[in-house]
């Protein structure tokens, strides 16, 4: 551990995130903004105290007295509202980046977000006297760039660096820059970062931002009343799909899988990533949930910005893309940094998009197979790229694999990665029939599973070929329709919730000489576990541990990927888009099994699909209502395009 010990770092459920689809930014308990991109959300941040306790910057608005907090997001939005109760008074600081429409959109116009790429605090007496202190330290370029601070009335600058407004008379000092302010019931003060100098009169600024908190607020209601769930715990599934929709990146229609980088996936550092791309081993989830959500205009752009991928990087597919679409990554290290509660290495990039990993091929020809299904339309030169995948995977299904991220080893025989390969000839026959062998191809892979991929002497599902171990990824076998004997999936569930269960949660592997030291428990691998239990019909069973695995959310209901076993906190880049979407499924196929029973999860996505997509949102439907008058737009040129349709009228859920 560094000289900084965790004591003087918030735990990661203490933080709760706010932003505007294009950047993010982090607002701790005790009311600091401990991480902040400004614009996207992986450029530097200007701060980034949350990797460094004693060097990051970070820019808190708090009393100077002893006080009690409440927090909670304001109902269907993404603004943040926290209650610091002393013993003289209480205020309320309102945290929010401004999004909204492009001016004079109508409401059905199909455009993009628009924001400043601000960070707005608004402090407010709600009754009594209350004195605050307010602090504000950038630290741009990871603390690599240092600068004098500057104080002005009304402001506090730094060369080559963000732009603060502050209401009130800064000094600057070691520390930063600070002032400390009194307010009376009713009062109000305004602080605003920005990226650029602010060129508004600054005594204009307090009418601009409270006129943005309108338009904010107008934007969050509005597109959480476009959600059509209606099952099961409905205010914690609105809050997932707001926090899917705060990780979207608005010019391109990624989701990011974390808005953080290099919070470590264990208490000892080691395993510390950047998560501030897309991971393309999500796209049928991804597609699948804002499409049953009744976000068909999401569902849409973000699979935009997956074939883009494809095309840009056939034949290879990548692990991950950058929110641009580009799929490399530099990786540089920050060795100046000490990390969260010192658990090195920091890092930007993304190292282990190079690594060869064949499952991800399945993945995309399962997302091709759902959109198709709902209606996206795509040309001959997309149906030849998305048949080439196939291909790939018709020559390469025997070759040793690697799981993501976790086996830093060589590759393996993964069962995981043959049971995708398979589901890339599945869905390859699906979409373009049965030709060059692939339909014996697609036999061999299931033999070579339930050959070596089953232990012979207990009859489960195991890791890879060579060794009696099991991973949680077994658990998924049912979902991509693969052909697994009841019996044998049977056993491996048991197999597995009796070697990998700690209490409510699974561990991903139980070999640790696989990911070099054994992680925390994972969220989406025990929400998998609920999927299986459906599937079992043992639904009691996967009720009562839905409703456990929902308690282990932080108290404004973001939920973490990766937890301590020992201590319950939450651990690796946060929050998780993963989670989020696999607890939305989960509670999908809790409807679908109340309706249909078991039968009714059978089948692949492209199946449930079908059951599940409000017919008044789901680009099937869109396409059969417009289909003689769509504008089809590119967005390449190439042989492999793929024709995007935008019905004339629709609205776009993307900006209500």
């Amino acid at each position: 551990m560094a000289a900084h010990d965790s004591e003087f770092y918030a735990p990661l459920s203490d933080y709760a995130m706010i932003g505007d689809c294009h950047g993010a930014a982090f607002v701790s308990r005790d009311g600091s903004v401990d991480w902040c991109c400004l614009g996207r959300f992986d450029v530097d941040p200007v701060f980034c105290r949350i990797l460094d306790a004693a060097k990051g910057g970070y820019l808190s608005i708090q009393p100077t007295v002893p006080y009690e907090v409440t927090r909670t997001y304001l109902a269907g939005t993404n603004i943040l509202r926290t209650v610091f109760i002393t013993p003289k008074g209480k205020i309320a600081v309102t945290d929010f980046m401004p999004v909204g429409r492009k001016s004079g959109a109508g409401t059905h116009d199909y455009v993009t977000l628009t924001a400043p790429f601000w960070l707005v605090r608004v402090v407010e007496s709600l009754e009594g006297t209350t004195k605050i202190r307010v602090t504000y330290r950038p630290t741009p370029d990871f603390v690599r760039c240092t600068g004098n601070l500057t104080a002005s009335p009304g402001g506090v600058s730094i060369e080559n660096g963000p732009y603060f407004y502050g209401d009130g008379e800064f000094t600057v000092g070691d520390e930063g820059a600070e002032t400390i302010i009194e307010l009376c019931a009713g009062e109000r003060k305004f602080f605003i970062v920005s990226g650029e100098p602010i060129k508004d009169d600054r005594h204009y600024l307090p009418a601009r931002a409270q006129h943005l908190f309108k338009i904010t607020k107008k934007f969050w209601e509005e597109w959480s009343s476009y959600c059509q769930y209606s099952g099961p715990y409905l205010e914690r599934i609105q809050r997932c799909a707001l926090l899917l929709k705060l990780l979207t990146y608005a010019p391109t229609g990624s989701i990011v899988s974390a808005p953080t980088t290099s919070l470590p996936d264990m208490t000892s550092g080691k395993r510390n990533w950047d998560a501030r791309r897309c991971w393309l081993q999500d796209a049928t989830l991804t597609h699948y949930v804002l499409s049953t959500l009744g976000y068909g205009g999401e569902a849409s752009r973000f699979s935009q910005f997956l074939a883009r991928c494809c095309v840009e990087n056939h034949p290879q597919v990548p692990v991950s893309c950058g929110i641009d679409g580009d799929a490399t990554a530099k990786e540089e290290h920050l060795d100046h940094l000490e990390g969260y509660r010192g658990g090195l290495p920091d890092r930007t990039g993304d190292g282990v998009v190079a690594q060869p990993q064949l499952h991800v091929y399945g993945e995309v020809l399962d997302w091709a197979c759902l959109a198709q299904s709902l209606g996206m339309q795509i040309d001959g030169g997309g149906l030849a790229l998305l048949d080439s995948l196939a291909d790939v995977v018709a020559m390469n299904w025997m070759e040793p694999d690697r799981k993501i991220r976790s086996m830093p080893g060589p590759p393996r025989q993964l069962v995981s990665s043959k049971i995708m390969s398979w589901v890339a000839m599945d869905r390859a026959i699906r979409m373009f029939g049965d030709h060059g062998g692939r339909g014996e191809i697609r036999e061999a892979i299931r033999k070579a599973v339930l050959t070596w991929g089953v232990d012979p002497e207990h009859g489960y599902l195991r890791q890879t070929f060579e060794g009696p171990e099991t991973d949680t990824e077994a658990l998924r076998a049912p979902l991509m329709g693969f052909p697994l004997p009841r019996s044998t999936f049977e056993r491996t569930v048991n197999m597995i919730t009796g070697t990998l269960q700690s209490t409510d949660l699974l561990k991903d592997s139980g070999k640790e000489d696989l990911v070099r030291e054994s992680e925390g428990p994972v969220l989406t691998s025990s929400l998998w576990l609920v999927d299986a239990l459906l599937f079992l019909d043992r639904e009691e069973e996967a009720k009562d541990l839905y409703k456990r695995l929902l308690s282990y959310s932080n108290d404004v209901g973001l939920f973490p990927q990766v937890i301590d076993p020992k201590t319950q906190e939450f651990l690796g880049n946060f929050p998780r888009a993963v989670t989020h979407l696999s607890l939305i499924h989960t509670a999908m196929n809790f409807t679908l099994y109340k309706t249909g029973g078991v039968e009714a999860l059978y089948g692949i996505y492209a199946d449930r699909a079908r059951q599940t997509v409000p017919a008044s949102t789901g680009l099937r439907a869109l396409w059969t209502t417009f289909k003689k008058s769509v504008f089809v737009r590119r967005f390449w040129s190439s042989d492999a395009s793929i024709l995007i349709l935008d019905p004339p009228g629709t609205p776009s859920n993307d900006t209500p």
